[in-house]
This record gives structure tokens, C-alpha cells and sequence, in this order.
């Protein structure tokens, strides 16, 4: 070989050497939940954008992680969230699904993942069972859940005098775990369920639900729903001159999306718990509003910026480990501690339960006002020993063989 020849052998290993060191492990990242329906501007495309900045601000790519991010719609079905999974993990190289709002698909998901060994974050789905009696060693479920939903709003209006309960419930997996957790949480603070009353997802006339709740009589009614259910019950309860009549409405599961399409007028007063608020801090403002610049103008929701969150913790994991062998992962994830501009210190449980402070809110009248995006005003902070369920009374078989 000549002296140019192999002056050109050495470059092009050299080339390669350098390809491979940038490029050590490459990941998938499947975006799943509902891209259109009642409970798309709680995520929907707006965590797609979410998880493509977490991994720009991570700079993968610097740090030799190949990143692909695919979405997709479950359509609130759980046949349909599975048959998307089992595709994705058996066919499309996917390695962990994120988001997945809707509680029983990401009950369905959590079960396909389990079976396939892959790596399941939700921050969509609320049920508290993903890190309770149906915990996974390979889920880790971010942002809320309706334990902390209840212990939040649940406890602190109860204190406050709001000591009998009515539920409008949404008739699926998650209604009946934010009603049973937020009764729990009522009872335990001195108050009484008198009743409930359970409505179809999506629904769209609230009034005969409405009044039954009226007719209990109950100083509160806790609406155990989401999204446009959520915002159509409240917007009905107002023409019904519901909360004039002096019942306050508890929204269990209110998004800053949901405030926003209301309207402060509407909506003004409503209590509520979340674990993320775009006003917050200075570093909440600055990844909103970049956020904001990406998506139309709109503020993340708190679903959104779990999304965000979740996906840099999973990538610190991947980093760490040099793989992306999801029981090495996982177990790192639970290694390294939270240390987040968005929700500030946490860590991952042994249960899977990723936890942070929650906030206690208030919707602020219309002259309280100063923006068009602001509408919360900050009752408590929840420290995070506190915000969650304890990790011994959640029934999770991981816990104590960890």
C-alpha cells in the first residue's frame, strides 16, 4: 500500500472510531396518548414537543445517545394503547414508552411492558395502582397520581369546612381510583362521603348528574374526572348556579389547559393540587416560555412538563449505564436522585413512584389577574415525605425485595 493509501485506511478508521464514539447507544422513545380527544391538551402533541427538548437540553447526541422519538394515539382505548405497544416493542425497536394518559390504558400498557421487559414512564395516567398492587420492575410513574390528588385538594378542603363529599365520577379506572382515594383521604380528615354518581368518559350533558349532586346536599363536590369532562361539568354546575348556591366544586384533577379553556370567570376559586405550575420559579418560566415558542404560544402543562422531566431522568440513566438494558436502567433511575429545574428534588421508590413536592392552587379571580396565562395563585406546598402515598401502604410486591 501506498503512502496516500494509507494515509486514507487511517482516516476512514479513525472516521469510524469517532462515528462510534458519538453514537454508543441508541434509544427509542414511543410518545403514547390521546392526540385528538378530550384529554389531548393535557398532552398530546404538546409531550411530543416536550420529550424532543428534554433531549436537546440533555444534548444526547454530544454524549454518544442516538435518539428516536415516535407518537402515536391510543384514543383512550386500552385494546388500542396494548396493540400500539406490542408493535412498537416487537416490531419498531422501541425501548421505553412514555406518557400514556388515560388510567386504564396505562394499565394495559404497564402490562405489555412488563411482559416484554421494557421500560414503561407514564406521567398521563393517574391511578396510584401503577405503584400499588399492579407495580412493575419496569414502570416508574412520574408527575401525580390520585393518592396525591386526594391527599392535596381532598385533605385541605376538608379542613377548611368542606367536611361532606359528593363524586361525579368518570366510569373508568381512573374515576375509581381518585374517588376511592380522595374518600379515603376525606374520611381520614374528619369529613363524609354521602354519595356518588358515575358518568361515561366523554361525556357531554352533565345534568342529571349535576343535580343528584345538588340534591345530597354535600358541602362539596368532588368532580373525579379530567379534561373536557372536567371543564364541561364545572362550565354546567355555573349555569345550574351550582357553587351561587353555596356547594363548592373540587376539581381533583385540573390542568392549567383546563383553567385556561374555562376561563377565570368561570373558573375562579377552584382549588386544586399539581406538581407543576409554569410561573413557579425562574427556571420554570424559561423552559415555558421556549416551550411556549415551539407550541403555539401555549404555556406546558403539568403532564407536558412531566414528559420533559421524565425523559431527562431516563436518559441520565442510559448515560450512566452505557445501555439501555431496562432492568440496569430502572435500577439506576432509582439510584440517582431527582435534581430537576421543573420539580425541583426527588427520587425514584422502590415501588416505582417518582417523587417531588406537590402544590396546592387557587384559580385567581379575573382581577387578580396580570396575563392571559396567569391563573394560579399558591395555597401550600406539599413536601415531597409528604405528597405521596407511604411507601409501605401501597401493597406494591416490589417493595422490601429491592
Amino acid at each position: 500500500m501506498n503512502r496516500s493509501g494509507l494515509l486514507s485506511a487511517v482516516a476512514a478508521v479513525a472516521l469510524l472510531a469517532g462515528g462510534s464514539a458519538q453514537a454508543q447507544v441508541a434509544v427509542k422513545i414511543g410518545v403514547l396518548n390521546d392526540m385528538a380527544g378530550l384529554y389531548a391538551d393535557i398532552s398530546g402533541p404538546g409531550s411530543v414537543v416536550a420529550a424532543r427538548m428534554a433531549v436537546e437540553d440533555f444534548k444526547a447526541a454530544e454524549k454518544g445517545i442516538k435518539v428516536d422519538i415516535v407518537s402515536a394515539d391510543h384514543q383512550n382505548k386500552p385494546d388500542v394503547g396494548s396493540n400500539i405497544a406490542r408493535q412498537w416493542y416487537d416490531q419498531d425497536g422501541v425501548d421505553v414508552i412514555l406518557d400514556v394518559t388515560t388510567s386504564s390504558v396505562a394499565l394495559a400498557v404497564n402490562e405489555v411492558t412488563r411482559e416484554k421487559k421494557k421500560v414503561f414512564i407514564p406521567s398521563g395516567g393517574g391511578t396510584s395502582d401503577l405503584t400499588g398492587e399492579k407495580c412493575s420492575p419496569y414502570t416508574v410513574h412520574w408527575t401525580y397520581d390520585t393518592w396525591a390528588l386526594a391527599n392535596g385538594t381532598g385533605t385541605a378542603l376538608t379542613r377548611q369546612g368542606g367536611n361532606s363529599w359528593f363524586f361525579l365520577t368518570a366510569d373508568y379506572a381512573f374515576g375509581s381510583a381518585l374517588e376511592r382515594d380522595t374518600s379515603a383521604a376525606v374520611t381520614k380528615a374528619g369529613g363524609k362521603v354521602l354519595g356518588s354518581v358515575r358518568h361515561p368518559l366523554s361525556g357531554s350533558d352533565f345534568s342529571s348528574f349535576l343535580l343528584q349532586a345538588q340534591s345530597s346536599k354535600a358541602k362539596v363536590i368532588g368532580l373525579a374526572n379530567a379534561g373536557a369532562d372536567t371543564t364541561n361539568a364545572i362550565k354546567q354546575a355555573a349555569e345550574f348556579g351550582i357553587t351561587q348556591a353555596g356547594q363548592s366544586l373540587a376539581g381533583l384533577l385540573v390542568f392549567s389547559s383546563d383553567v385556561k379553556a374555562l376561563g377565570l370567570q368561570v373558573a375562579q376559586g377552584l382549588v386544586l393540587t399539581e406538581a407543576f405550575y409554569w410561573d413557579q420559579t425562574d427556571a420554570t418560566r424559561e423552559f415555558s416560555k421556549r416551550f411556549a415558542a415551539k407550541f403555539d404560544g401555549k404555556m406546558p402543562t403539568s403532564s407536558q412538563a412531566g414528559v420533559y422531566s421524565s425523559v431527562l431522568h431516563y436518559l441520565k440513566a442510559v448515560e450512566a449505564t452505557k445501555a439501555k438494558d431496562s432492568e440496569k436502567v430502572v435500577a439506576k433511575m432509582k439510584e440517582i436522585p431527582i435534581d430537576d429545574a421543573l420539580f425541583g428534588k426527588g427520587s425514584v421508590r422502590a415501588d416505582g413512584r417518582a417523587i417531588h413536592p406537590m402544590y396546592l392552587f387557587q384559580v385567581k379571580t379575573p382581577a387578580e389577574s396580570k396575563g392571559p396565562w396567569d391563573i394560579y395563585k399558591t395555597l401550600a406546598t406539599i413536601p415531597t415525605e409528604e405528597a405521596f402515598r407511604p411507601l409501605n401502604e401501597g401493597n406494591c410486591p416490589l417493595v422490601g425485595k429491592s
